[in-house]
């Protein structure tokens, strides 16, 4: 006969129907450990993002000797996967001239990437024999290794074994070459040269990450003119759809109130700044872009029902520029993550603060805290990721925004039962607009949830009691 809308009474006798979402779709659970990252380095490929695990090898991908630490640090500081862009433009691929046993040029064996990772090639005959072998070493590591058939002609034998065997090199004949290929020992690949990096390159990179969904990012850069890039690049893309955050720091030589004025003038809940540096084990200092990256890896990894604030940093085992109380709270005030040490002489956090120091006309002082910044942006991605896969599916009308709020609400409910929301949360239609068309509106009315961070104890003595 039709259908009808909820607590619509029919006048006619019949059987009508209408659907609604019983809570059947998909709920969509949080992004959460996700890292970012631009880093400089002697190897690996330039302006892509590379993925990464906790289980990946970084010098395999990247080399040694440049800012791939930067991804170690993430890692240690709890991220379970990220996205890396190893930045910079020009420089040139090492290579090595493989020679026939006559001393003519027969293969030409050229790295993939620009950059001066130093590696060294050698040919000998196979133990077991009947073949040779064909090695890549990085100093007494083999990094590639492959057999060909010893034949009076090896040249085309070597090549289809290198190019069959991986993409970080590639092998070419010189033309007309053949005969067999001569025995060399360990001799070095040249003429591998770093790309240059300038503010440009960071620039370019922090646009590769433009569709990546990270929860923090790390620059490999102490540069304030860096971290300004950084700064716009989250407002950019908080503004086109994606809940960024960053971290960045600079060096301890730097004066301490210019680094306080530096951190504050960001004034962004999605920037964070760690003002003073600290030892790690073994006394390394740990500052600059280490620092930040290793808290970045925490900002990263925290639940959103959790707080950093007091949180131990592992692996740290003093502050290396201790602050008066003063000190600590104007850096406070300022929107500086500060670390200090608890009583047991543990590095910590001191409060879980972002670069928010004066809270915009629509912000309120929740957008101050980490953990309160995290679970606004947790609710909006997964409402975002859960309604998407509805867009075009239902209609707009009472029962299809039904559908809609349905979805929403569970979302709400989920995240309260995990701590992250105080129950009672509520999505529906907004009253004052306007649902038609191809467009509804709709209110998100919710309270987070902080932690207890400040605890004010009122002792009450008494040198005797009177009866």
């Amino acid at each position: 006969m039709g259908t009808f809308r909820k607590g619509e009474v029919k006048i006619r006798p019949g059987v009508y129907h209408r659907y609604e979402n019983s809570g059947g779709s998909r709920v969509a659970e949080a992004r959460n450990g996700i890292g970012a990252g631009l880093i400089r380095a002697k190897w690996g490929p330039l302006n892509k993002a590379v993925e990464m695990d906790a289980v990946s090898d970084v010098n395999a991908v990247f080399g040694s000797g440049m800012t791939e630490d930067l991804i170690t640090e993430m890692f240690d500081g709890g991220i379970s996967s990220g996205k890396f862009v190893r930045i910079g433009s020009g420089g040139s691929a090492p290579s090595i001239v493989l020679k026939t046993e006559d001393d003519t040029d027969a293969v030409t064996v050229t790295g993939a990437y620009v950059g001066s990772r130093p590696f060294s090639v050698s040919v000998r005959e196979s133990i077991t024999g009947g073949n040779k072998e064909f090695t890549i070493y990085e100093g007494a590591v083999a990094v590639i290794s492959v057999n060909f058939a010893i034949a009076e002609d090896e040249v085309a034998g070597l090549v289809e074994a290198i190019n069959g065997a991986t993409k970080e090199f590639g092998a070419k004949a010189a033309a007309g070459a053949s005969g067999k290929i001569a025995i060399i020992a360990q001799e070095a690949m040249t003429g591998g040269m770093d790309p240059d990096v300038d503010t440009t390159d960071y620039s370019r990179g922090l646009s590769v990450l433009e569709a990546a969904a990270f929860n923090c990012l790390a620059v490999d850069s102490d540069d304030v003119a860096v971290h300004a890039l950084v700064n716009a690049f989250l407002t950019r893309t908080y503004t086109a759809g994606a809940y960024p955050m960053a971290c960045v720091a600079e060096n301890k030589d730097i004066d301490l109130d210019t680094r306080i004025s530096h951190a504050a003038a960001y004034n962004n809940e999605m920037m964070h700044v760690v003002l003073n540096p600290a030892y790690s084990v073994g006394g390394k200092l740990a500052e600059g872009y280490r620092l930040a990256a290793r808290i970045a890896g925490m900002i990263a990894s925290v639940a959103s029902n959790a707080s950093l604030t007091h949180r131990i940093v592992s692996g740290y085992e003093a502050v290396a520029e201790p602050l008066t109380n003063t000190q600590i709270e104007k850096a406070l005030k300022n929107g500086c993550i500060v670390l200090t040490e608890n009583a047991g002489s543990q590095v910590w956090i001191e409060q879980g603060i972002n670069t928010l120091v004066t809270p915009g006309a629509e912000q309120d002082e929740g957008f101050k805290k980490i953990r309160r910044v995290k679970t606004r942006f947790e609710l909006m991605q997964r409402i975002d990721d859960t309604l998407e896969v509805l867009i075009g599916k239902v209609n707009n009308d009472t029962d299809g925004r039904a559908a809609l709020i349905a979805s929403a609400q569970a979302v709400i409910d989920l995240m309260a039962s995990e701590g992250k929301l105080i129950p009672g949360g509520t999505f529906g239609e907004d009253p004052k607009q306007v649902s038609e068309g191809d467009y509804a509106y709709f209110i998100i009315a919710v309270d987070d949830i902080d932690s207890i961070e400040k605890v004010y104890l009122d002792y009450q003595f008494r040198f005797s009691q009177t009866s």
